[in-house]
């Protein structure tokens, strides 16, 4: 919110400079972002009037003009401005005035007549960024002689006010007066508004289809008015320090009673309304041409202003072109209404447009004040562009219209929450300032939240508001107390820190990515994933929650690969949501992606890329880290977005925990990526949970080992002999350990070797030749007849 020191002290003058002024805001939680002066600083600029004009005699495009400054005798200047003219009020620069820049106005003669000063533009007086097309014209009413700068009133500052979500009844130099006037115990004085009375009977059709979100909607004709006035200059300076252009006199009534007010409005041409004026849904697949010239199809729950022919507008948000105020309007019909949040919220960004309006109605708009704005609005209107009012016309429903809240604060909570006791009159004075209703009892204050107050609806809502207005930097300063006692440390649990740790320490950086994905990359990855869509999201390629943390980090791969790093190895920790609102199933999650080579670029290191066992390898060095690697399983299975041959569930004690491959050759050409990428993604649970440290005493005996090479079928997962192993290998079994399988020369087609390496030890005696074979000769038979498997001679 950006607004004229000048125009707030109409409202509200507290004995405060400005800087102070704005220092006061911010302590009471209106963070202001700049304070700057609303011109350029120049002295010697007057008002003054040209009294003549001729033409250049040696120049075409130079004039030479009589000046009356309000001196003794008019002087001679030599103009360049093509639209200067006789008669007009300008501001001009004396000989002597030092213009912004320090520019320094002298007496000169330009090809050979003599100039005595200079008639300026706006952007000569840091009025305009850009340089102006000519002069600045005055209303006629500006005095001979008075000091411009002070007739204009630029000893002036801007305020601009960033104001959080919960505060757009600050929207306004009305509601930013009302916070000053509580804040200095002021009353608060705005412009008187009274009823405009009708002078013609005839109305437009209003018909509101929808009044669950336009519970208020209020319109008038206004009938002859002259588009081509001119706005009066007091209001193009509002406007223009505001940070909003002049456009016509409708807009800019409407733009400056919004600024004022709060209330956006909208007037239409009413010679292009056609039937009734319709608040409703927009239908599948209607468009509409909007102000700024873009055409939209309208989605089916975009609340529209319709006629009888279509779409006129947005609610809330934009109004047609074709419905439009132009310059051969002679009718208006004058629009005040209230929209509810919900039916605004996402729509403006939903077809990339941001609107004061639509800004003002996502946060909240007072729904009392839709006939103050529409009479201030038609004064105005009469007094810049003539017209003749009719009456003004209101479709509502109670039942849809917001109204006060009722709000319990209890004094022993206000007390514990500002560690202070304030007095009881103080709070009600403070709640009775800021425009509630207040019943006061021995424990408490029951309070009515104002209608303009969208934000207060809870106890801790009346805290905050109490703790502002009395003064944050006037509450005590305690430390806090607590009883600090030993956290206890669960052995069997692995914490998230050691698991990123060693995630580091093999090479890799921890990613933060959105839990918001777009829906089209979550749809290539999962097809049949469902996850909550947002309402509101922050732009349409966030628009998802996430149901796996595959599309954040393929997202971050290809953001790294655009930007020429051809080795990338990622992690993240973060809930993954599955399923509707109402039975949502958030996971945390931990998830991994490598891609190029598998050792960084060196003089002693090979290119090879990695590849899915390279990945494996740094997953099971975090489940071994839980102490109980036996209970997680990895078992060949098809993920949509992992390559068929080179994909595994993972599963611990038999239940899914995760999936890990290499990313889907489809997938990659749909995505625009021209390299391999080895993903997983593994559920934090299971992965923390282990089991307790147990001491296994070393033995004095002797170790004997046994390598054992069995051909088997080719498409037999080594987990399967060694769990057939496990069982025939008796108690003492230490170690098995796969070091070999080939296939190849020698190996039956169709068949593969795979080489174990068995490891027994007894704790208290040495093993003998015969208990081993025993043992060996078991795991070959149950190998054998369960598998299909052979010693390999």
């Amino acid at each position: 919110m950006k607004f004229s020191e000048q125009w707030l002290r109409e409202w509200v003058s507290p004995q405060l400079a400005t800087q102070a002024l704005a220092d006061q805001i911010t302590m009471a939680g209106l963070e202001v972002d700049a304070v700057e002066p609303v011109a350029a600083v120049f002295e010697g600029v007057v008002v003054a009037e040209v009294l003549e004009r001729v033409q250049h005699p040696d120049a075409d495009k130079l004039s030479v003009c009589r000046v009356s400054d309000g001196s003794a005798e008019p002087v001679q200047v030599v103009c360049g401005a093509p639209n200067v003219a006789a008669g007009q009020k300008v501001p001009f620069a004396r000989v002597g005035a030092v213009l912004p820049g320090d520019f320094k106005i002298k007496r000169a003669k330009l090809r050979g007549q003599a100039s005595h000063g200079m008639i300026c533009s706006a952007s000569e007086l840091g009025l305009e960024e850009e340089t102006s097309p000519g002069i600045l014209e005055l209303p006629a009413s500006a005095p001979v002689g008075e000091d411009f700068r002070v007739w204009l009133g630029l000893d002036d500052h801007t305020i601009e006010v960033d104001l959080t979500p919960n505060r757009g009844d600050c929207l306004s130099v009305k509601g930013m007066a009302r916070e000053v006037g509580v804040l200095n115990r002021l009353a608060v004085a705005g412009p008187a508004t009274a009823p405009v009375a009708a002078t013609h009977d005839e109305t437009f059709p209003v018909r509101v289809e929808d009044a669950e979100h336009c519970p208020r909607y209020l319109g008038r004709l206004i009938k002859g008015v002259d588009v081509t006035a001119e706005t009066p200059l007091w209001m193009v300076e509002r406007l223009r320090r505001s940070g909003i252009r002049a456009i016509d006199p409708v807009v800019d009534v409407t733009n400056y009673v919004m600024l004022e007010l709060g209330q956006p409005l909208h007037a239409f041409d009413r010679a292009n309304l056609h039937g009734a004026v319709i608040v409703r849904l927009a239908r599948e697949g209607e468009r509409l041409v909007l102000l700024d010239g873009q055409e939209i199809t309208l989605a089916d729950d975009t609340l529209v202003i319709a006629d009888e022919r279509g779409p006129l507008a947005i609610a809330g948000v934009m109004g047609g072109e074709h419905s439009g105020v132009n310059g051969e309007t002679r009718d208006i019909f004058l629009e005040s209404a209230f929209f509810a949040p919900l039916a605004v919220a996402g729509q403006a960004r939903r077809y990339g447009l941001h609107t004061d309006a639509s800004h003002r109605f996502e946060r909240g708009v007072d729904p009392a004040l839709a006939r103050e704005a529409a009479e201030r609005a038609t004064a105005l209107l009469l007094e810049i562009t003539g017209g003749e009012p009719g009456p003004l016309v209101e479709v509502a429903s109670a039942e849809h219209l917001p109204g006060e809240r009722p709000v319990r604060l209890r004094a022993a909570r206000l007390e514990q929450a500002l560690s202070k006791a304030l007095p009881a009159e103080e709070v009600t004075d403070i709640l009775q300032r800021l425009g509630m209703a207040v019943t006061a009892d021995a424990l408490g204050w029951d309070a009515m939240a104002p209608t303009w107050r969208f934000d207060i609806a809870i106890e801790e809502d009346l805290i905050e508001e109490v703790a502002r207005i009395h003064g944050y930097n006037r509450l005590p300063v305690r430390r806090p107390a607590a009883r600090l006692a030993l956290r206890p440390d669960h052995e069997a649990r692995t914490p998230l820190g050691r698991l990123r740790r060693q995630m580091v320490a093999r090479g890799y950086q921890e990613a933060v990515t959105y839990s918001f994905v777009a829906p089209e990359l979550q749809k290539t990855l999962l097809p049949e994933a469902v996850s909550p869509v947002l309402a509101n999201p922050i732009s349409s390629d966030l628009s998802v929650m996430r149901a796996s943390l595959f599309p954040g980090l393929v997202r971050a791969l290809t953001h790294n690969l655009n930007r020429q790093q051809s080795r990338v190895r990622l992690f993240e920790t973060g809930l993954i949501f599955r399923g509707e609102l109402d039975d949502l199933q958030q996971l945390p999650m931990l998830g991994a992606l490598v891609c190029g080579s598998r050792e960084p670029e060196g003089w002693s290191a090979d290119r090879e890329r990695v590849d899915f066992f390279d990945l494996k390898g740094d997953l099971e060095s975090l489940l071994a880290m839980g102490g109980d690697l036996e209970a997680w399983r990895f078992e060949p299975a098809e993920h949509p977005a992992l390559h068929p041959g080179q994909c595994a569930r993972i599963l611990h004690r038999g239940e899914e925990a995760g999936w890990i491959g290499t990313l889907h050759p489809a997938v990659r050409a749909q995505l625009g990526l021209k390299v391999d990428a080895v993903l997983f993604e593994v559920r934090l649970d299971a992965l923390t949970h282990g089991k307790v440290p147990a001491f296994t005493p070393l033995s004095r005996f002797p170790e004997v080992r046994r390598d054992l090479a069995f051909l088997v079928d080719e498409d037999l997962p080594v987990q399967a002999l060694l769990d057939t192993l496990h069982g025939q290998a008796g108690e003492w079994l230490t170690e098995s350990r796969l070091f070999d399988v080939y296939q190849g020369k020698g190996v039956p087609e169709g068949r593969k070797s795979v080489a174990l390496g068995l490891t027994w030890q007894h704790p208290s005696r040495t093993l003998n030749d015969e208990e081993i074979n025993q043992l060996v000769d078991a795991i070959v038979t149950e190998s054998r007849q369960h598998l299909g498997a052979e010693l390999r001679g």
